[in-house]
């Protein structure tokens, strides 16, 4: 089992909990009383989102990061719903846009300013009308920009187009109704191609989003299930939930059977709910229990035991729901490789939790931090709702890599060649037309150029957000790392191609122009 202490070669073997001071934690925040099954709190490199504790309506609020210490009573809200507030969610590709959905049936879109809010925001920038009783869940696509699934007590799962101008949508490009029950859990693979979900009938589903169909459906007797997670890189599900003596439990599941769990291990007897969390650069399995202050956390390895325990993080203070910070907003010079802000209602305080790797020098550690997902969707959502299927596009944590925010800014492009001089060919008189015509091909091209620039600069820009030149990578030293090298070099080909073929194309307009310059000046 699991739990059997023998020596493994890890270097995540001394991972610990280091809860921050009292300073650096978020005080007097009225986090709510709710007693639904939700985390209650997103969280993204600027700012953290938290469901609280409000008259007439349902809201949260959206605190700087860095904002820490005690909370203003009359700090603004977002406030437009008309009933509770259950979930709410980040755009992973923008960290100024948060999703919210209610017991109103309602999901709403939120643009956050960028500056510290100084008014409750009441209007939202998109509504999403559809379904027709209380929406419990949503999740953003982890690959594809502006795509959203949520789900609700209807028993459905709804999936959103979010690039339209529409500022209310009340049709869903698609609907799964594969459900007999509420579903409690959803979780994507890493390219978001399939879908798992946990029902509160007890069965694990894998579905096709697109298609709409099952491909395969899990109703082990002996686990019910309560929350399923996607662990991409090893091919395997994990799921939270209680045995037939209601102990709490976990199970790992193989992603191609799901008939019987490889593994199946009871934890303790308490009532708590387990919420799980995986981080794919690591293979490191947390499982933190709700109303409960420990955290439990594993490594995964493809070979038996499959789960191997690490350690756990203790704590006096019980855990209402929790929000776990992007990679890329990790402080990377103290080995940080995982921070979980734990909301604590007894005390109006959330407490971040740092995961930390013990190493003794402050230089970058580039075996813990491998290449992780970055802040630019890898698709459109027109290209992934026909079809395409592709892997987020990885970044370094390296500091100074760049690649690091959601909201890039390219640089202004300067001309390759500036416009000549026309006082040079004052002294020429007798052939002003010519002259005319040659300043004007001058200017031309020199506009073409600039713009032949600006979409080079574009497309270094756009290649470099995976935060990494191909000449400067380290070697792959597993499967995984050599797959990822040798799709980035095929995406690097195709746009190598691309350039070389607008220069062909470039060259070609400057020879017919050169060639109609010449009969001009023959003709004269």
């Amino acid at each position: 089992m699991s739990w059997h202490r023998q020596y493994r070669s890890s270097k995540f073997r001394h991972v610990y909990g280091k809860a921050a001071s009292k300073d650096k934690c978020y005080d007097c925040v009225p986090i709510t009383r709710n007693v639904h099954d939700n985390h209650f709190c997103a969280v993204n490199p600027h700012f953290i989102a938290v469901v609280t504790e409000c008259v007439g309506g349902g809201a949260f609020i959206v605190i700087p990061i860095q904002q820490t210490g005690k909370l203003d009573p009359h700090y603004p809200k977002i406030c437009g719903h008309k009933g509770n507030v259950l979930d709410v969610k980040w755009n992973p590709f923008n960290d100024f846009v948060i999703a919210s959905c209610s017991e109103d049936a309602s999901v709403k879109i939120w643009d956050i300013p960028k500056h510290l809010l100084t008014r409750n925001i009441t209007n939202p920038k998109k509504e999403l009308l559809g379904h027709v009783r209380k929406v419990d869940l949503i999740e953003w696509h982890p690959t594809a920009n502006n795509i959203l699934f949520s789900s609700g007590y209807d028993y459905k799962i709804m999936i959103w187009n979010l690039d339209t101008r529409e500022a209310v949508i009340s049709n869903p490009v698609k609907i799964l109704d594969a459900h007999k029950d509420v579903v409690l859990s959803m979780s994507f693979n890493t390219d978001g191609s399939l879908l798992a979900t946990a029902c509160r009938d007890r069965k694990i589903r894998l579905i096709d989003p697109r298609a709409g169909t099952v491909l395969q459906e899990a109703s082990y007797k002996s686990h019910r299930v309560n929350k399923v997670l996607f662990l991409g890189n090893v091919k395997k599900l994990f799921s939270t939930g209680t045995s037939r003596w209601n102990n709490r439990q976990i199970a790992l599941w193989d992603q191609n059977d799901l008939s019987v769990p490889l593994l199946e291990e009871d934890l303790d007897g308490s009532s708590g709910l387990l919420f799980p969390f995986y981080d794919s650069d690591t293979c490191m399995l947390y499982v933190a229990g709700k109303g409960d202050g420990n955290i439990r956390y594993y490594e995964i390895s493809p070979e038996k035991p499959y789960l191997n325990y690490l350690m756990e993080y203790h704590s006096h203070l019980p855990q209402k729901g929790i929000g776990v910070m992007p990679k890329r907003g990790l402080e990377v010079s103290a080995c940080e490789i995982f921070r979980f802000y734990k909301l604590i209602p007894t005390k109006s305080l959330i407490e971040p939790i740092s995961m930390i790797v013990p190493r003794r020098s402050e230089s970058y550690q580039e075996d813990i931090y491998p290449l992780t997902a970055g802040a630019q969707p890898a698709l459109t959502a027109q290209e992934w709702l026909n079809g395409f299927n592709k892997g987020p596009l990885l970044v370094s944590l390296r500091p100074g890599s760049g690649a690091m925010n959601s909201l890039p800014q390219f640089l202004e492009a300067e001309p390759l060649m500036k416009t000549t001089d026309p006082s040079r060919h004052q002294g020429q008189g007798g052939r002003l037309p010519l002259e005319d015509m040659q300043k004007r091909s001058e200017v031309e091209n020199s506009r073409k150029q600039l713009q032949a620039e600006k979409k080079l600069r574009k497309n270094e820009q756009t290649h470099l957000s995976n935060g990494f030149d191909l000449s400067e990578c380290p070697p792959p030293k597993t499967e995984n790392e050599l797959l990822q090298m040798f799709y980035r070099q095929q995406e690097e080909i195709r746009r190598l191609r691309e350039l070389v073929n607008q220069r062909d194309i470039q060259i070609k307009q400057l020879e017919l122009e050169l060639k109609n310059l010449y009969m001009d000046i023959g003709s004269y």
